[in-house]
């Protein structure tokens, strides 16, 4: 099961990010951000406690894709305000507890936001520069799109057909 996580959650879960800690409960839940969290079914094989996530993400609601956190935060609240069209879905990090998770969050999200988002068109990351991000998204189908000075930035063609 998918769910926005709540203030409380998201600032207990925060520490586990292991791409931007550094970056407030506050930055992740306003102006066109919000955080998630992929929780067990409770009819699961496998039982994980119902309140605890097997992986969490953060998304953005951009024009355009980020190049690095800055523009992140400039593009996600001009967004969230309303100024300008929110075109774009950024996932700039996710973290899983439990192997696979973090490719099902990516994938249940996009769902999600493709159903209630008919406006976004285009599906990127902004991730850092390591080979395990490199490796994570291109063995889920993305193709990098472009590399800068802290970060690299894949874009997800296929979740528009999620």
């Amino acid at each position: 099961m998918l769910r926005q996580l709540t203030s409380a959650e998201v600032e207990q879960y925060i520490a586990d990010d292991p791409v931007r800690p550094h970056l407030s409960a506050e930055f992740r839940t306003t102006n066109g951000r919000q955080m998630w969290g992929l929780f067990e079914d409770q009819y699961a094989v496998e039982h994980v406690p119902l309140h605890e996530p097997q992986a969490v993400i953060c998304v953005a609601y951009t024009n355009d894709a980020p190049t690095c956190e800055y523009e992140l935060e400039w593009y996600s609240a001009a967004s969230g305000t309303g100024a300008v069209t929110t075109t774009t879905a950024v996932f700039y990090t996710v973290w899983s507890y439990n192997k696979g998770a973090g490719r099902q969050i990516v994938n249940t999200l996009a769902q999600h936001i493709k159903q209630s988002r008919s406006e976004i068109e285009r599906w990127v990351t902004l991730s850092p520069l390591t080979e395990m991000a490199k490796r994570f998204h291109t063995k889920n189908g993305a193709q990098l799109h472009s590399v800068h000075d802290t970060c690299q930035v894949f874009e997800y063609t296929h979740l528009m057909t999620v």
